[in-house]
């Protein structure tokens, strides 16, 4: 491989030759070979070439950079844009907690590159300085948090949402669809008293509408960018009217309405919004994981368990055991739910890493962020369309469990008191009877009686009438 030197203010380094990253990116990757699969995701690399296009128009405009260069380092960010410089993002998250070197990358790589499109060597005279012209009025401290509320903003808002009303929106056909299916309801694992199939889903749908809710809501605190607070939230090096300049850019260029945080001391040393924000998306997985586990043991067996729902058969469940299907799609959704209380765990923990004026847990939040947002996005289309959507209700199975169900006793309680119909229900468990035999042997009611009071698709409350 062939090497070039770059310098920085601590002296020579070899990089490599077909790179466009410089003398920090490289001392980066030399010192911090943590985890190469844990790189720094280009979601944030892409919120960094958002902010510092429209930190180049800025400046421009408040006459503090020339035309060519807001020009040049405009063409390099929209490169990066469009994904063509994905290979010269190389460092990891496991980095200095201010994203420093992540920032450094991109000034270099801006710079370097600008060099090539100016018609200039890398090495030569240089074109566009990665500090002075692409770090111009920032600092790490306030572009890194401006390129997570970015990065984080945009995922939550293209994938996670989408995917969650995607769920939701089949969830609540179903529930529509199976409106008039009663089926015995469970509490505690054991039977209670019955349901309608439509209900059960009408639950799954208003845990996933109040989840949406909360996270939707969250998003006001996201859209605030800490760029223009630069080292200390103080705005030291900035031009008159560039915090609130410079969001109006960013807003422009990403067409989301970010804006200027109010507080650039709290933007920069408490990363709040993001602990929020992920605490919507923990509330989406607690709901997503009592969803995904109710399918599964509705649909157990099939023969030998629950059975009351159809899933669809996707792929063969076992090695050794034919004709075995398992509930994948359940599996891999609530092992995606782990994933993000697991990672709120460390987000809660980086939340808590800010002192004085700066947070230090930057990068692994962003991270962590992320990876939880899509997550979450792509495991709701994933259930979706390979399960969701095929769901049908077990009509004969549904019925068998609702005959045989000991809770529908209930029904009785206002005619005969709870001490009557508690010993029905008893009488009938051990003989392995059925109820109306026992309450007729008892003598504490008729048949006729028994069939009147006794109406499962009464006792659901929304099919009276």
């Amino acid at each position: 491989m062939e090497y070039r030197i770059e310098k920085d203010t601590m002296g020579d380094v070899k990089v490599p030759a077909d790179k466009y990253w410089g003398a920090q990116t490289e001392r980066s990757r030399n010192n911090f070979k943590i985890g190469p699969e844990a790189s720094m995701p280009l979601e944030i690399v892409k919120g960094f070439a958002y902010l510092k296009k429209a930190a180049a128009h800025t400046n421009n405009q408040l006459g503090v950079l020339s035309d060519d260069k807001k020009e040049l380092i405009s063409k390099v960010c929209d490169e990066i844009l469009e994904g063509k410089h994905d290979d010269q993002f190389p460092l990891v998250i496991w980095q200095t907690g201010s994203g420093t070197q992540s920032n450094m990358n991109v000034n270099e790589v801006v710079a370097n590159r600008a060099q090539e499109i100016g018609g200039k060597k890398i090495g030569e005279e240089r074109l566009i300085h990665p500090n002075d012209d692409v770090n111009k009025s920032q600092s790490s401290n306030d572009t890194f948090p401006t390129g997570m509320h970015i990065a984080c903003y945009k995922m939550v808002l293209e994938n996670t949402i989408p995917g969650i009303e995607q769920l939701r929106d089949t969830l609540a056909k179903k529930s529509k669809d199976f409106e008039k299916v009663v089926k015995i309801g469970r509490t505690h694992l054991m039977d209670a008293t019955p349901l309608t199939l439509g209900q059960e889903f009408s639950g799954y749908v208003s845990q996933l509408n109040h989840g949406l809710k909360a996270l939707k809501n969250t998003l006001e605190h996201l859209s605030e960018i800490a760029l223009g607070g630069t080292a200390v939230g103080t705005g030291i090096n900035t031009p008159e009217g560039y915090a609130e300049l410079v969001a109006e850019k960013i807003a422009e260029f990403t067409g989301l309405p970010f804006k200027t945080a109010e507080n650039k001391f709290e933007a920069l040393a408490a990363h709040d919004a993001i602990v929020e924000s992920h605490g919507a998306l923990k509330q989406i997985a607690v709901s997503l994981n009592k969803i995904g586990n109710d399918i599964r043991m509705l649909a157990s067996g099939p023969r030998s368990g629950i059975g009351e729902i159809i899933i669809p058969a996707n792929e063969p469940g076992s090695s050794i055991m034919p004709g075995k299907v398992n509930p994948t799609q359940c599996e891999a959704l609530t092992m995606v739910c782990a994933q993000v209380m697991g990672n709120d765990v460390a987000i809660t923990v980086g939340g808590t890493q800010g002192q004085y004026e700066l947070n230090v847990f930057k990068p692994v939040m962003a991270a962590n962020f992320l990876q939880s947002a899509r997550l979450i996005g792509d495991a709701c289309v994933s259930f979706d369309e390979n399960c969701a959507v095929g769901i049908e209700p077990n009509k004969a199975r549904i019925q068998e469990h609702l005959d045989n169900s000991l809770m529908l006793v209930t029904a009785l309680n206002t005619k005969i008191g709870y001490e009557k119909a508690a010993k029905i229900a008893k009488t009938a468990h051990e003989n392995g009877t059925r109820l109306k035999d026992e309450a007729v042997n008892l003598g504490y009611l008729t048949a006729e009686e028994f069939d009147e009071w006794v109406r499962p698709e009464e006792m659901t409350g929304s099919l009276k009438n």
